[in-house]
């Protein structure tokens, strides 16, 4: 029988009990990114799933840009870096979001594609919510129309889901 991608994708994942703090189940990506036939099988999977329902992929700092790159690659389109504040040289929009102990910015270029382009928002994990759910809105600021998100995981527990307006979401392995 062969292995499906949630399956691979589990098995691929380091789990680091009480990391960051007591009771926390740390699920580590980086194995799966070191892993050549399981990033490709990753990548393929997320491709797949809007196929011809994109023109570019934005891929969030940092892992995202990983991930965001390999599909653009695959598909044969370009990509809008999300950035955290300060790392873009040109002309910028910005959009805060709240963390659980402070806030964090997000930056985006406004001129990389023609505004209307449909953006695909790629990252390693959808959590809370709150870091796609800000780019989202900072696309749709700039022009662009968000064709949906993918991840590898999510984590249901956190209802990130429920941050993202009714966009399309593959999650690769929901946990």
């Amino acid at each position: 029988m062969t292995e499906s991608v949630e399956q691979m994708i589990d098995r691929l994942c380091a789990k680091i009990p009480d990391h960051p703090e007591p009771g926390v189940l740390f699920r580590d990506l980086t194995p799966l990114f070191a892993d050549g036939d399981g990033f490709k099988r990753t990548v393929d999977s997320l491709t797949d799933a809007f196929r011809g329902q994109y023109d570019c992929v934005a891929g969030v700092e940092a892992r995202g840009f990983m991930i965001a790159s390999a599909v653009a690659y695959a598909s044969g389109v370009g990509i809008v870096p999300v950035r955290k504040k300060g790392k873009l040289p040109r002309e910028t929009i910005s959009q805060q979001y709240d963390l659980e102990y402070g806030t964090e910015t997000l930056e985006i270029h406004t001129d990389d594609v023609p505004r209307g382009s449909r953006v695909l928002v790629l990252d390693d994990v959808l959590a809370t919510g709150g870091t796609l759910g800000a780019s989202a809105s900072l696309l749709t600021r700039a022009g662009f129309n968000v064709a949906g998100f993918g991840v590898i995981m999510e984590l249901t527990a956190l209802r990130g889901r429920a941050q993202l307006g009714g966009h399309r979401i593959r999650a690769l392995l929901r946990v």
